[in-house]
C-alpha cells in the first residue's frame, strides 16, 4: 500500500442513504479533525432499507466510484443496509480500503458478555441475516433476535419521533423484541441512534448499543496500523454531497451534525 504524504492527506469518505450515517461522521470528525473528509447522502434514494440487493449493489458503485474520482485513501459505509447488502459484490473492485459497518463491529458485539442480543434493523438489513452470520463467526453460543423496524428512518428523516402515531410504532417495535428477553440491543441502522430518548421511554437506555462508536474506533485503529492516518496538524476540509434535496438535508443533519454550506448536489 502507498503510504506516501500525499496518500496520507487525502481524503476519507462516508456514505449513507441520508443523514443517519453522519452518527459515524460525527464522531470521526471530533476524534481526528485534521482529517480531510467527505461524505455522501443517496437521498434521492431514500430509504435503502426497502431497496432490491441489485439496487442497493448500483448505488453503492455509483457512490464509490464518485468517491474514487476524488482520490479517496478509504471509504466509510456508514450504513447497516447497505453493508449487509452490497459489501461482499463490491469488497474488490477498488484499490482503497472499505470500511463496512457490520462487519467492522460484528467482532466487538460478539465478545459482549452477554448471551441474548437483539437487533433493530432496515428489512433490508434483516434479510441479508449478515449480523447474525458475522457474530456467530465469532461467537456461535450467542442467541440473536433479528427484528426489522419498517418505519424507523422516515420517522427519523421526517424528524417526526415526538408525534404520538410514530411513538406508538417505536412501542410497538420494542415490545415485540422484549418478548425475546434481549440482555442488549443493537440500533443496526445508523438512523435509529436519534430514537433513543422515545425508546428509553419505554426501556433502560442501557439496553440499547450505537455501533458507531465501536466502528469509529475500529476505523481510525486501522488507519493507523496502516500508516494511513493524516499527518498534517491543520484543520481538515469537508465537503459534504447529497443525490437530492441539499437544504431538506441541510436542516435534517442538524439532529446529528452541523453542516455549514449546503450540500453540493451530485445526479446519479
Amino acid at each position: 500500500m502507498n503510504t506516501s504524504t500525499t496518500i496520507n492527506n487525502n481524503p476519507i469518505a462516508f456514505f449513507d442513504s441520508g443523514v443517519g450515517g453522519l452518527t459515524v461522521y460525527s464522531k470521526f470528525r471530533h476524534k481526528l479533525p485534521n482529517e480531510n473528509c467527505l461524505y455522501f447522502g443517496d437521498t434521492k434514494h431514500l430509504p435503502y432499507g426497502n431497496k432490491t440487493k441489485e439496487e442497493l449493489i448500483s448505488y453503492a458503485k455509483f457512490i464509490l466510484d464518485f468517491f474514487a474520482e476524488q482520490n479517496v485513501k478509504a471509504v466509510v459505509i456508514a450504513c447497516n443496509t447497505s453493508s449487509s447488502a452490497a459489501y461482499e459484490s463490491i469488497k474488490n473492485d477498488y484499490s482503497f480500503k472499505i470500511y463496512p459497518i457490520i462487519q467492522s463491529c460484528a467482532k466487538i458485539l460478539a465478545e459482549l458478555p452477554i448471551s441474548r442480543l437483539g437487533i433493530f434493523a432496515t428489512p433490508a438489513t434483516i434479510k441479508s441475516g449478515v449480523y447474525e452470520t458475522e457474530i456467530k463467526k465469532y461467537n456461535p453460543n450467542m442467541s440473536i433476535y433479528p427484528q426489522s423496524c419498517h418505519n424507523w428512518v422516515d420517522i427519523v428523516e421526517s424528524k417526526g419521533q415526538n408525534e404520538p402515531k410514530n411513538i406508538e410504532i417505536i412501542k410497538s417495535d420494542l415490545e415485540n423484541m422484549l418478548n425475546n428477553n434481549p440482555e442488549k440491543i443493537v440500533l443496526g441502522c445508523t438512523h435509529y441512534p436519534y430514537l433513543t430518548d422515545v425508546l428509553s421511554k419505554f426501556s433502560s437506555k442501557e439496553l440499547f448499543i450505537d455501533p458507531a462508536e465501536y466502528f469509529v474506533d475500529y476505523i481510525i485503529k486501522d488507519l493507523k496500523s496502516n500508516n494511513l492516518l493524516n499527518n498534517s496538524n491543520n484543520s481538515g476540509s469537508e465537503k459534504i454531497y447529497v443525490s437530492a434535496n441539499p437544504e431538506q438535508f441541510k436542516i435534517a443533519a442538524e439532529m446529528f451534525y452541523h453542516v455549514d454550506k449546503t450540500p453540493i448536489l451530485i445526479n446519479n
